[in-house]
């Protein structure tokens, strides 16, 4: 007799089916938008929110760290819009700035007039009020994968970014997502197209109170031929927040992707990294860095899939971590059959500021083809005492001097942002970190 068995769910998996029953009318879309946003659901019913029996979450138990769902945000009140103004990064940078605040888009934050030709921006509800079902997929991403599932599934606002073959758009587009007010949750879902020879700048941060809020963000970028797209990130939001990011980019035959992130902020963040070589002599760099302290856990989590010919893809993450934090890094590159000339390269780093801290590396190469250049490694270490002691040597406190030496170690996974003034911006925030610490 075949028995129907099911897992037990925890009180988060049973307040997330509560709480997408009571909502999926409300969210924006019609028939067929519901029946994407079911079957997304369907998902993480199921098989439930990952644990460390799943291997790609072997050391994020989402489980574990996801004790309860927050409650879906309301439309923020003139209170909190102004509080999210006040929160606002990156004001020294000239950028045409999008505010979402709480997974709102608040106009009044927001410039989103006179666009430059070849741009297009639309809020995602309109596209999906307009029956836009496209806005909710997205490829390149394992269909059983529960954080982007869960966007699917509640994603209520964000943008649709178009940009026309040959367009140039030289100032970048910043979205801001702040979160303030009450504990709750958001989804925001970002959908850039690069057309032909085209070429774009995203500024993404994420900012917020102490609240215990829930994000869940996602980026889907595709990159036409010999097109460019560039993401520069800061996640600096409330100690109290638990961030999941997903960033997935499509590249056509000589395409240039880069993406730039720096991560401060939150209790708990995953950020997952999916890159699809879809056309021949693409190109992606992709860099981070992370300062993490107290019991913070950071996690990255590359997947780089090269099936196409002569493609190089550069990833180096750095992490310096305090306290009983813990950081983990899987990176994953594939080189399928055919893929051949593939030059890939990827580095991950840890800096260990006490004896108590943790980093956790899994680099991983799957080739399948006989003619590739391709290498991986992780170092985890502790500072250098003859480093130290020289600066010490001449002067300079202790405190300071192993803030320089941290500085100097994430900065290089900083130093390829173009914009002086974005850069500076990121290297005062991780400034800030460092000052606090002391």
């Amino acid at each position: 007799m075949n028995a129907d068995i099911r897992p037990i769910r925890t009180a988060a998996e049973s307040s997330l089916g509560d709480i997408f029953a009571a909502a999926r009318e409300e969210l924006p879309g019609g028939e067929a938008a519901l029946r994407v946003r079911d079957e997304a659901f369907a998902v993480v019913g199921r098989k439930g929110l990952p644990n460390r029996r799943v291997e790609d979450w072997k050391y994020t138990d989402l489980r574990a760290l996801m004790r309860e769902a927050r409650p879906l945000a309301d439309t923020p009140g003139a209170d909190e819009v102004e509080a999210a103004r006040a929160l606002l990064p990156f004001g020294e940078v000239a950028a045409r700035r999008v505010v979402f605040v709480n997974g709102r888009l608040s106009p009044d934050l927001s410039d989103m007039d006179t666009l430059e030709e070849g741009l297009s921006i639309a809020p995602l509800a309109v596209a999906l009020a307009g029956d836009a079902v496209s806005a909710l997929a997205l490829k390149g991403v394992p269909n059983d994968n529960a954080v982007v599932a869960l966007n699917t599934a509640f994603a209520a606002d964000g943008l649709v970014i178009a940009v026309s073959d040959g367009a140039k758009i030289d100032r970048p587009i910043h979205v801001a997502n702040i979160q303030t007010g009450a504990a709750h949750a958001s989804y925001g879902r970002v959908l850039v197209s690069v057309g032909k020879g085209g070429s774009i700048t995203l500024i993404e941060s994420h900012v917020g109170d102490s609240g215990a809020h829930q994000t869940n963000t996602l980026i889907g970028l595709d990159i036409a031929d010999g097109a460019s797209a560039k993401v520069l990130k800061l996640q600096d939001e409330g100690l109290g927040t638990l961030h999941l990011a997903t960033l997935a980019a499509r590249l056509g035959a000589k395409a240039f992707f880069e993406s730039v992130s720096l991560a401060t902020g939150s209790s708990a963040a995953r950020q997952q990294i999916y890159l699809d070589f879809a056309g021949d002599k693409a190109k992606a760099e992709v860099f981070g860095a992370g300062l993490a302290g107290g019991k913070r856990h950071l996690d990255t989590t590359l997947v780089i899939d090269h099936r196409t010919l002569g493609c190089s893809s550069r990833e180096l993450f750095k992490t310096a971590l305090d306290g009983e934090a813990r950081s983990v890094f899987q990176g994953r590159i594939t080189v399928r059959p055919g893929a051949q000339k593939t030059d890939g390269k990827m580095m991950a780093n840890a800096l260990l500021l006490s004896e108590t801290a943790e980093a956790d590396a899994k680099p991983e190469l799957e080739i399948f083809a006989d003619d590739v250049v391709c290498g991986h490694g992780a170092t985890v270490g502790a500072i250098d005492d003859e480093l130290l002691f020289y600066l010490m040597a001449r002067g300079i406190p202790k405190a300071e001097a192993e803030g320089l030496l941290v500085q100097a170690f994430v900065g290089e996974a900083l130093e390829s942002v173009d914009d002086d003034a974005l850069r500076d911006a990121l290297s005062a925030r991780a400034e800030r970190w460092l000052s606090e610490r002391v």
